[in-house]
């Protein structure tokens, strides 16, 4: 589980070939215990949950750097190495 980003807490991951179950675009987030799961580009929480005030960083992270996740997730699902992408700041 390659992590990308991490900023305020959370841990931002994508995981390679992970497109059998969400058959979308998404990313992995993990705050503390709480795990979810966002769609990219739009940010839709798909599954999970975590405190309401990192799902608006999430989702504003999200909107800044769809075209780095979508770069990233277009190679995840090959098994290719993907690239770190910029914290929320």
């Amino acid at each position: 589980m390659p992590v990308i980003s991490m900023f305020y807490g959370l841990l931002i991951s994508m995981y390679y070939l992970d497109n059998k179950q969400h058959h979308i675009p998404h990313i992995h987030v993990k705050c503390n215990d709480d795990e979810a799961v966002f769609s990219i580009p739009e940010g839709e929480l798909l599954e999970g949950k975590i405190p309401s005030n990192k799902i608006k960083l999430v989702k504003a992270w999200i909107e800044l750097r769809q075209e780095d996740l979508m770069v990233d997730w277009s190679l995840a699902i090959k098994g290719e190495p993907i690239f770190k992408i910029e914290p929320l700041r």
